[in-house]
């Protein structure tokens, strides 16, 4: 991938949607930068006022009135630039959120969790700090120019002295960028793979606590630690180095105007106060060490937002315009083939499942069921081909039309939600406590949601659900608002055989207003289906009631050859 314009992401839209707190930030910068290049030659009057015996009221005043002036403007520079730094950040945290969840499940599939979250968090906060820090290091650079030319006005001799060693100072400069940015790109990758192992770690924790690994995990989750640690001592030595190598030319530069302005003095063609002044513009004109932090920042928070566009570049599914017509949820596969890493894991030329019935799907473990339920609610794209609801192309529909039509459950629900109650409603606006506790009903989950702490109040993080109750959760959510195509994606494999009746008499009743998908590994639940769709190394083996397809020993063996 291309490398971005420094630090594009943040400047772009921070600069744009902050527009007003960025100027404010340019204002103080700049007013307090103003001041400080006019307090030399203040105090420069000044000087030459008391050694002359003159009135030195009016310098002095003069003096006062600019330091407090560039005090006020600093001041208000640091608060504006503390809020567009937090708004900014709060806006690329937002858009990154919004994408990650439109990218769907992808998006963690490629990245991971822990590094997403590291991305979200940490880099966002240091991207979200560009805007002003450009503003600030565009302004800040206006301070030692401004020097230089003030120091041609007081003695352009002097200032000659000075650009000797200029060029010598761009070059530190870039070699700094240059070496800082390196550094801080393998620091950010080496965080987020810490970030991603920990979240692995503590998603297996019961694994890990069976196995007795607890010390072999951390070790592998820390296994980047040494790098981190290299890569931030390497961007301490480069910054270190930078200043060092800053405080042996700086001083000299300085010593050398000093020297110059001197001979002047000497020679009666500068006052003891224009001295003094053309000093002072050297060591503003010098001021690299605020310069060179800024210019870290900026690197670091360009780092940051590259790793951010990784997120924002993942794609995300186009939604057309259309609205599904009247119908009970037919579903075709025309040509869909689905493609992992350069492997075929589902080729369906042609697949017909009729609305208003219930389809199971049978398969060994690896034969295409999940993709071809994916595929089904669009949860994934097909590489190839098309899949159609009621005779639309699903991407046609708009993303409105589609998730109102199509609802899905799966083996391992997320409770996404504050509560027990916010998961079972979620996607439904204003579903009505009566209507939340009908699905968790149907889904046998009413009766140990009531058993909660506070009932269909508890916290999520508060609920102790088994993976059993967590799938009735997931069922019950899928009962709330259950659409013209329901998708089950192996959601009643937590269940006991007493409960996956139950709510197999809610699942298998007929409705002929709506479909119902089924991935099934249980051969009673496929024989409830109208029909079953059996799936061999990613193609369709055969389409067939349940009992007939029974007759054939392979289809049997599917179930582990039982009864």
């Amino acid at each position: 991938m291309p490398r971005r314009p420094f630090g594009e992401a943040p400047l772009r839209d921070g600069l744009r949607q902050g527009a007003g707190l960025a100027a404010l930030v340019l204002l103080c910068t700049l007013a307090a930068a103003a001041a400080t290049l006019a307090l030399p030659a203040a105090l420069g009057r000044a000087f030459d006022a008391v050694l002359s015996g003159e009135d030195a009221t009016g310098p002095v005043v003069e003096c006062g009135l600019l330091l407090g002036a560039a005090a006020l403007f600093t001041a208000l520079d640091a608060l504006a630039t503390a809020a567009l730094g937090a708004r900014t950040t709060a806006r690329l945290r937002t858009r990154t959120l919004r994408h990650v969840l439109a990218a769907g499940p992808r998006a963690a599939e490629r990245l991971g969790p822990g590094d997403l979250v590291a991305r979200l968090v940490g880099n966002a906060a240091q991207a979200g700090a560009a805007p002003a820090t450009a503003v600030a290091l565009a302004a800040g650079a206006l301070l030692p120019a401004g020097a230089l030319v003030a120091l041609v006005l007081t003695d352009w001799t002097t200032a000659v002295a000075f650009a000797v060693g200029m060029p010598l100072l761009a070059l530190l400069l870039r070699l700094f960028v240059r070496a800082s940015g390196d550094s801080s790109e393998r620091y950010l990758a080496a965080q987020g793979l810490i970030a991603g192992r920990l979240v692995e770690a503590v998603r297996g924790a019961r694994t890990v606590a069976a196995a007795g690994t607890r010390d072999r995990e951390a070790a592998r989750i820390l296994g980047p630690l040494p790098e981190l640690r290299r890569q931030g001592l390497r961007m301490w030595r480069v910054q270190g180095r930078s200043t060092a190598q800053a405080a042996t030319l700086l001083p000299l530069l300085q010593l050398s105007v000093l020297a110059v302005a001197g001979l002047r003095v000497a020679a009666g063609e500068l006052s003891v106060g224009g001295l003094f002044a053309a000093w002072r513009y050297a060591v503003l004109a010098t001021g690299i060490g605020a310069f060179v932090g800024q210019l870290n920042a900026l690197v670091r928070a360009r780092r940051a937002a590259d790793r951010l566009q990784e997120v924002l570049d993942l794609p995300t599914p186009h939604h057309g315009p259309s609205q599904l017509p009247a119908g009970t949820g037919r579903l075709e596969f025309r040509g869909a083939v689905v493609r992992h890493a350069g492997r075929t894991v589902l080729d369906v030329p042609v697949l017909r499942l009729p609305g208003g019935s219930v389809t199971a799907v049978v398969g060994r473990s690896g034969s295409g069921k999940s993709s071809l339920a994916a595929l089904a609610g669009r949860l994934e794209d097909p590489s190839a081909g098309s899949v159609l609801l009621d005779g639309v192309p699903l991407p046609e529909l708009t993303h409105t039309a589609l998730r109102t039509a199509v609802t899905q459950a799966f083996a391992r629900p997320e409770l996404v939600g504050a509560t027990v109650h916010d998961t079972i409603a979620l996607g439904v606006r204003d579903p009505g406590e009566a209507r939340v506790v009908q699905a968790a009903r149907e889904a046998c989950a009413h009766g140990f949601v009531r058993r909660l702490p506070a009932g269909y109040a508890t916290p999520c993080p508060s609920a102790p659900l088994s993976g059993g109750e967590r799938q009735r959760v997931g069922l019950a959510r899928a009962f709330t608002r259950p659409g013209r195509l329901l998708i089950l994606d192996d959601a009643l494999s937590g269940l006991d055989s007493a409960t996956a009746a139950q709510v197999g008499e809610v699942l298998f009743h007929p409705s002929p207003s709506h479909a119902r998908l089924v991935v099934a590994h249980r051969p009673e639940t496929a024989a409830r289906a109208d029909r079953v769709v059996w799936l061999e190394d990613g193609r369709v083996r055969a389409v067939g009631p349940h009992a007939e397809l029974w007759r054939d020993p392979a289809y049997r063996e599917v179930f582990g050859g039982g009864e």
